[in-house]
Formats: structure tokens, C-alpha cells, sequence
């Protein structure tokens, strides 16, 4: 049976009462924001004076199980071994990567400063990628905070978390960060969550597939590659998931069929190239279109001076790689052109999104533990619920439930007791 992932800060999944069918109210923002629905308005002189920003220092020494080659000593982090970076990179540099704890805010915020104490030699560098959790328990993307330029959230968000990236020239010093403290606000510019009745389905586009191979090696989240394995690599940290989670997935379609895995990697070419966001919103390169990654305009029409990020010649226009058991299982051969869906993005059309919990959790070919196992969920992962039903009654680790969830990106069904939602049978989402 599937059980708990160990979570860095600690906390338990997010379950309630799962023996009911009947719908639980739902804690909106205004109730997490400490405020009273049955008070009455504010008092004008209160109303005119933002809220206080709300800042606390990350705790830099608790180093866990999604963390990458990172080191914790005399009072800093450092890159413990200078040889390793990313699989899907190929880069001769030292990499490492530290997921720090989320904190929890007192009231909804959406945008974050990071105040940095580092010491950055020359070779190295340190980036700091903050993202959000939802009242829904979703996350955001991952946003870069610079010093002087807060990182803005694209949605109101209850809790925070914050992300070291370490890089060092093999053989020349590591970056020593002695303390990161964040601050968070809220400018009222975010929603607090999707606009009612969303029908945006995510985001897809047409690119190019790399076979990524290197088994044994490492990727950007700390996973070992086994043979035959089931991940993507992107071409930037933006939707790069923790290890073992599927908090940002994609569904890759070859020839043959269509598979949903998880963002593990950081590559082909470019550490920076969020392609599938608006030309607005990318991070680097805002004057291509949505969905055209860097590396395919670079190789087709010269873009960049046919250069990627790092000043290295384009050789194929990839814009994913794809592990050996996805790349054969959606019928590819060699390298070509696969359709990808970004399940994150949007508003996932008919769907709903909702977090789940647990390692190896299975998805059913009908909502029974009996039928066919269509596909796993390694650990925390984000999925787009289109409908549900009662089905066979199912007991785990004190909770019992009948309801199960179809997952169209899957193709099955999952018991709602691993839906990490309080409500046994899922609020907004319409029977099967």
C-alpha cells in the first residue's frame, strides 16, 4: 500500500474526515486571512494602510531528501561535490540545489523579496526561485527573486517556499550562503484563485524530443536514472519538481501513444527557456512566440546567433528530453516531434486540480483495486480530476472512502483518500 512521503518540514498530508459522502465546507481565504465573513467593513482610516509585510529568515541547516549535492557547515551552505551537474546538461560544473521549508503566512500574499547573505566568488553563482501554495493546496511555477526585484506570484497563496541553486566552476570555490530571509506582501493585483467557471484547457505545444539516456547519472531534483525509466527534462527550473513528486508534469503524445510523467530534469540546452509561458511571462528570451523554445529557434533561424544560454553551438532544435521508458513507450525510435501538454498551466478546461499524496499511488483502469493498474503516482503530484464516482470502498491508514477520481491525463482512476483535500468526496467536481 502506498504510504506518506517524508516531508522536509514535517507536516502531515492535508486529509480530513473521509467517511462521508456528504460535502464539507470549504476554508476560503478571507477565514485563513483571519477575517470575520459576519464583520463589518473596516474602519475607512484602517482600510487606507496596507498590511504589514510579513518576513521571516530560512532555516538553512535542515537539509533533506530533495536536495541536491548541497553541504551544511559552519553555519552556510555550500556545493558539496564540484563534479556533478545536471544529467540533461552535460556541463562540466558543480550544481547544487537546496529546497528550502515552506512557511505558512498569516494572511494571502503574492509577492516575495529574498535578502541574500552569500559570499559569490567569481565562478560561482547562486540563484534563489521562490513559488506559492494555494488555499487549494497547488502550487505556483517557480519565480526568480533578485535582489532589488521581488518575485511576483501569478495567484494569492498561503504558503511559501524558497529554493537555492548553487553552480561552481569545477575545481574553483563554491558560493558559501550564510542566510536567506524572505519577505512576503500582497500588492491586491493576484487572484486568489482561478476565475469561476475557467474552461482554458492547459497549454500544448508541438517540439522536438531528445532521448536523454545516461543512466546512473544525476538529474537537477536528486533522481538517480534507472534503466527504463519515466521523467521529462525541461529547459528550465521554473516547473522543475521536487524528487519523487509530480508536482509539475507533462503528457507527452509520439506516434504510438500518449504518456503523463513527471519534470525531473532541467535541459535540453537552455537552464532559463520556460517556453510554454506567454512571450510576457517567459523568463528569458520575450520576443519568441508562446511554445517555440529557444534551442528550435536558434537551430532553425539562427536565433541567438544559433547559440543557446551557455554560448554552445545548437545542435537539434529539442525542446524536452525524455527518459528511455518514455521515449520508447510513446513510440519514438529516434529523436522527433512529440506533442506536449503543460498540465500545470491554465485552467485545465473540464478539469480540476488537486494535490495528492503518497508514494506509489495507483491509478485504476475502473474505481476498483481490482482492475488493471494503468499508471503510478511516485509522490506528491498535482492532477487534473475530470469527474468522479463511488466505486469499491477502500481502507488506508485509518481512512475509508468509496469515491474515486477519473484523471484523464492518466486514463484511470484514483481513490479520493490520496486526493490531499479535507472533503471526502471532492467539492465542484461533477459525478461520472
Amino acid at each position: 500500500m502506498p504510504t506518506p512521503s517524508p516531508r522536509r518540514s514535517g507536516r502531515a498530508p492535508r486529509r480530513g474526515p473521509r467517511t462521508t459522502r456528504a460535502l464539507s465546507g470549504t476554508v476560503g481565504l478571507l477565514g485563513l486571512a483571519g477575517t470575520s465573513l459576519g464583520a463589518g467593513p473596516a474602519p475607512m482610516a484602517d482600510a487606507a494602510v496596507p498590511p504589514v509585510p510579513v518576513s521571516w529568515r530560512a532555516d538553512l541547516s535542515r537539509t533533506g531528501t530533495d536536495d541536491v549535492n548541497v553541504r551544511y557547515g559552519s553555519g552556510a551552505l555550500r556545493v558539496r561535490d564540484g563534479s556533478v551537474s545536471p544529467a540533461s546538461l552535460g556541463r562540466d560544473r558543480g550544481y547544487a540545489s537546496a529546497v528550502l521549508d515552506p512557511h505558512r503566512v498569516d494572511r494571502p500574499v503574492d509577492r516575495v523579496t529574498v535578502d541574500l547573505d552569500a559570499t559569490v566568488p567569481d565562478a560561482a553563482s547562486v540563484e534563489v526561485d521562490v513559488r506559492g501554495r494555494a488555499a487549494d493546496g497547488t502550487w505556483t511555477e517557480w519565480r526568480r527573486a533578485v535582489a532589488g526585484t521581488p518575485a511576483e506570484l501569478p495567484r494569492d497563496v498561503v504558503e511559501v517556499q524558497a529554493r537555492l541553486t548553487l553552480w561552481n566552476a569545477k575545481g574553483e570555490p563554491t558560493a558559501v550562503v550564510r542566510a536567506v530571509t524572505l519577505t512576503a506582501d500582497d500588492t491586491g493585483g493576484a487572484p486568489a484563485e482561478p476565475a469561476p467557471g475557467a474552461t482554458a484547457a492547459a497549454f500544448s505545444a508541438r517540439v522536438y524530443a531528445t532521448r536523454e539516456g545516461l543512466v546512473g547519472h544525476t538529474t537537477a531534483n536528486g533522481h538517480v536514472i534507472q534503466v527504463n525509466d519515466h521523467f521529462v527534462a525541461l529547459p528550465s527550473r521554473r516547473a522543475l519538481s521536487p524528487k519523487d513528486s509530480g508536482q509539475y508534469s507533462v503528457q507527452v503524445c509520439g506516434p504510438a501513444r500518449c504518456e503523463t510523467a513527471p519534470v525531473w530534469d532541467v535541459g535540453p540546452w537552455n537552464t532559463h527557456d520556460d517556453h510554454w509561458n506567454p512571450s510576457a511571462q517567459r523568463e528569458q528570451w520575450k520576443d519568441l512566440p508562446r511554445g517555440l523554445p529557444a534551442a528550435q529557434a536558434a537551430y532553425e533561424d539562427g536565433y541567438n546567433g544559433g547559440r543557446d544560454e551557455f554560448g554552445r553551438q545548437v545542435a537539434n532544435p529539442a525542446g524536452i528530453d525524455l527518459a528511455d521508458g518514455t521515449f520508447y513507450n510513446v513510440g519514438l525510435n529516434d529523436n522527433g516531434w512529440v506533442t506536449v501538454t503543460y498540465l500545470w498551466t491554465e485552467g485545465g478546461g473540464d478539469t480540476t486540480s488537486f494535490p495528492t499524496w503518497g508514494t506509489d499511488v495507483s491509478v485504476r483502469a475502473q474505481a476498483t483495486t481490482a482492475s488493471t493498474r494503468v499508471a503510478s503516482l511516485p509522490g506528491p503530484t498535482t492532477v487534473r480530476v475530470r469527474c468522479q464516482v463511488h466505486g469499491q470502498l477502500v481502507n488506508h491508514d485509518g481512512y475509508s472512502n468509496d469515491a474515486w477520481s477519473y484523471l484523464p491525463d492518466y486514463g484511470g482512476y484514483v481513490s479520493n483518500i490520496f486526493i490531499d483535500v479535507a472533503e471526502a468526496w471532492l467539492p465542484g467536481v461533477p459525478t461520472c
